[in-house]
């Protein structure tokens, strides 16, 4: 299934002549930007792994499997211009079946300051579609057919998705027209609460599920559209798990109970075990922080899977690293600067390191798990820590599939 992956030399918006038609931007290396690390495995493990690959269909649940600018002063600029840069010949190396893209619509400035405008976004998605058109490796996935006819043909079934319900405004029929346009997963909100209930974000997160947003929910339900709350608070989340009439994701988020960083609580975890969902463990930028491993790598993520698969249940976790092609802690650093109102709210917590071992230091990135590359480190982890490939499937993409058979 993750086996060699058609690629025919295309690079993003190749149909069209650089610095005549758009402007050029010199973008990271698609491979080796930083010294890449895979998980060590003896002989035999490693043609166990092979076989693992050949054999399983790979999903991963969250991603932004995009070429951000080699000089990341030039991140927030090149997001005026909404053209996103596709990974295809990285992707086409990372052995998985299907990458759920989660765009970047935060940061889609080309008409606001802001993003998450409606306009914005259906550019995006029609860019990107555009582009997808013009090439071989990477196939627009809409149904899970879609997913097992990638996994045979060789190619990467790509997922759009959106992580905010934002740019629906008030009207629920823009849900209808995401869906026709191919979305088929989507956040109820992003860190800042919205129309439809309440972010982790915010200072104060006892706001919950808005009368709005119960309809939102429903009409996700009726068109077949997954439901995501890695961003919600755990109350919007709970509430969210309530209302659905399917099982639903938290498709990029921790324990909140051993780690710092994006995590959600172990109530919200039970409920998303208990009706079915499916958590996918995020990462993003710094990773996953634990007393354990304060500094985040493919340990201190893994650590994370397993308090999930002892918690919640091996059928309900999943991966949703939440990694991109780029520096992406200097992207944070440039998008945070760009915001506008900077005023600290009495009651807003405060973010906080955990402290480091004398000669511990963080190399700026991930190690293991700094792109979607470096997916893969999950199976490779698991099989050397001694779980089953029965078990393995089951996180790498068996759960995930469970779950879209039952939404889409």
């Amino acid at each position: 299934m993750g086996k060699k992956k058609v690629y025919d030399g295309y690079k993003a918006y190749g149909y069209l002549d650089a610095r005549f038609d758009y402007r050029e931007f010199k973008l990271c290396k698609e491979f080796d930007r930083v010294p890449p690390y895979y998980v060590p495995l003896s002989k035999v493990e490693e043609e166990r792994f092979e076989e693992f690959v050949d054999r399983n269909v790979i999903i991963d649940l969250h991603e932004h499997p995009v070429l951000w600018p080699e000089d990341m002063s030039e991140s927030m600029i090149i997001q005026e211009y909404g053209r996103d840069f596709t990974a295809y010949e990285a992707l086409s190396k990372a052995r998985i079946d299907c990458v759920f893209d989660h765009l970047m619509d935060g940061t889609a400035y080309i008409t606001s300051y802001s993003g998450w405008k409606w306009t914005d976004v259906v550019h995006d998605i029609g860019m990107r579609l555009c582009d997808f058109h013009h090439q071989s490796t990477v196939t627009h996935c809409r149904t899970v057919d879609d997913i097992e006819y990638a996994a045979e043909d060789g190619k990467v079934a790509l997922v759009l998705c959106l992580e905010s319900a934002t740019p629906i405004e008030n009207e629920l029929d823009r849900i209808d027209v995401l869906y026709g346009l191919g979305v088929r997963s989507m956040g109820i909100c992003y860190s800042e609460s919205n129309m439809l209930g309440g972010g982790m974000g915010e200072a104060f997160k006892d706001a919950g599920l808005t009368d709005f947003g119960y309809d939102a929910v429903k009409r996700m339900n009726r068109v077949g559209m997954l439901i995501d709350v890695g961003h919600t608070n755990d109350r919007t989340a709970m509430e969210t798990i309530e209302a659905s009439d399917g099982p639903i994701c938290d498709s990029h988020s921790g324990p909140g109970a051993i780690a710092r960083g994006h995590t959600k609580g172990d109530d919200v975890l039970k409920a998303l075990a208990e009706n079915n969902g499916v958590l996918g463990v995020g990462g993003a930028g710094r990773g996953l922080l634990t007393e354990k491993h304060p500094v985040g790598s493919i340990e201190s993520y893994m650590e994370c899977v397993e308090y999930c698969i002892d918690f919640m249940g091996i059928d309900h976790v999943g991966c949703g690293p939440d990694t991109l092609y780029g520096d992406h802690q200097g992207m944070y650093k440039y998008w945070f600067a760009r915001r506008l109102g900077h005023h600290r709210r009495p009651g807003r917590e405060q973010r906080t390191s955990l402290p480091k071992p004398p000669g511990v230091e963080d190399p700026g990135y991930v190690r293991g798990m700094e792109n979607p590359n470096e997916f893969i480190n999950v199976a490779r982890w698991m099989i050397k820590n001694g779980y089953s490939d029965e078990e393995t499937a089951k996180v790498l993409g068996g759960n995930a599939l469970r779950l879209l058979k039952k939404v889409w």
